[in-house]
């Protein structure tokens, strides 16, 4: 099966810009600016004013070979945003030209950002290039993570052509927290190797950072181990200096999904002050 998009379809190269900020108790998207298929419609409050919500669309709905994406947000002192997605990412099968999506993300003293998207799904024959940088002040606190499937199981597909390249970065006041850099072809051997995915199909990475995380870890930790992924996949939450980190390694999106949103409601309290309120967008 295809995708039904020509693989000589126009390129998209599309921005965003977002500003969040704090107005006496209320978090506000100060500045919203877009170039291109990227956009937030409105700021939303589902949890009241402290935090804003923002949802991240991308109208064509699949990233196509040459399509260039770059999503920035800051949040300045004191404000609380939270960002996620309607639904899962597309990466379509290219005819030869990369597409790339690049994340900037930065958090002022004070601020906390969850960056929370529904999972990535890398088509068969495409050539995807993903690069996120964070950039964290020594007071900002921070709850982000990361699903990528290869291929679409349903239909069938493995990812048996096209490359993938990852790259991931963050920063507390300019010393790196977490480097991690990878790519792999389709059908590389990595993808089957014990020491890379394991024949496995989907991949996630949760990252937990806040001021106090040093003296709650060992809680945080034993908290979080009681909770396992619905499908039994191979899975680790584990505490580095300044970051906690959560691991999944399986076949189901879903399942990867609803672990992380458990570890979620778990940490949140303890990272950002409050306690987890589902985005009602993931129930659509």
């Amino acid at each position: 099966m295809t995708s039904r998009l020509p693989v000589t379809a126009p390129a998209w190269h599309a921005e965003l810009h977002l500003r969040f900020t704090r107005a006496g108790a209320r978090s506000v998207l100060r500045d919203n600016r877009h170039q291109g298929p990227l956009r937030v419609q409105k700021a939303l409050y589902p949890e009241g004013e402290a935090v804003c919500q923002a949802i991240v669309l991308h109208p064509p709905s699949g990233i196509a070979g040459g399509d260039h994406l770059h999503i920035h947000a800051s949040v300045e002192a004191g404000a609380h945003a939270q960002l996620t997605t309607p639904g899962a990412g597309k990466w379509y099968r290219s005819g030869g030209a990369d597409a790339s999506q690049t994340l900037e993300l930065q958090v002022a003293d004070g601020a906390c950002l969850e960056w929370l998207p529904q999972e990535s799904i890398v088509f068969d024959g495409a050539r995807a290039r993903m690069d996120t940088r964070i950039a964290l002040a020594a007071d900002s606190r921070l709850m982000a993570w990361d699903i990528l499937c290869l291929g679409r199981a349903a239909a069938g597909e493995r990812f048996g052509s096209g490359r993938v390249d990852l790259a991931c970065r963050i920063e507390r006041a300019g010393s790196p927290l977490w480097i991690e850099r990878g790519g792999f072809d389709g059908n590389d051997p990595l993808l089957a190797s014990p020491a890379g995915w394991a024949g496995a199909t989907v991949c996630g990475t949760l990252l937990v950072s806040f001021p106090g995380l040093a003296g709650q870890a060992a809680g945080l930790l034993e908290a979080c181990r009681t909770i396992a992924p619905a499908d039994g996949a191979r899975h680790g939450v584990t505490a580095l200096p300044g970051l906690l980190v959560g691991r999944y390694l399986g076949d189901n999106s879903e399942a990867a999904r609803q672990w992380f949103a458990r570890l979620w409601e778990t940490l949140r309290p303890a990272c950002c002050g409050r306690p987890a309120v589902t985005p009602r967008i993931w129930n659509t």
